[in-house]
């Protein structure tokens, strides 16, 4: 599959999970900008982040504010996704609403066991 179908396919999806959130966050999280990537960048590698990860966070949580510079925003890595779903389109999809609520949790705050209490781990 093309990264542009892949692209819309994960637009889609997260446009949808964002119709579905509860109202009184649906504004923040809509105000939260989503990237489209393939991969992860060299950068973020030589962080030391896996080459198969499917999605991060990065900027400061809601409500939060430090030295940062980057604003708040949340990457997918489509390919890192696809190949996860085993090119499977409904496990796609599936895959990529559960790491877009996951790095939304990031967003709001939450840490990795809040996450995995709601379900988004």
């Amino acid at each position: 599959m093309t990264l542009a179908r892949l692209t819309a396919l994960a637009v889609e999806t997260v446009e949808a999970t964002q119709r579905k959130l509860p109202p009184e966050i649906r504004p923040l999280a809509r105000a939260v900008p989503v990237h489209y990537e393939a991969g992860p960048a060299a950068d973020l590698l030589a962080e030391g982040f896996e080459p198969d990860i499917l999605g991060l966070f990065a900027g400061d949580p809601h409500g939060e504010s430090s030295d940062n510079p980057a604003p708040p925003q949340i990457l997918l890595y489509l390919e890192s996704l696809w190949d996860y779903a085993e090119e499977d389109p409904e496990v796609f999809r599936e895959e990529v609403r559960l790491t877009y609520l996951h790095e939304l949790g990031h967003y709001f705050g939450w840490d990795e066991n809040e996450l995995a209490e709601r379900g988004l781990d």
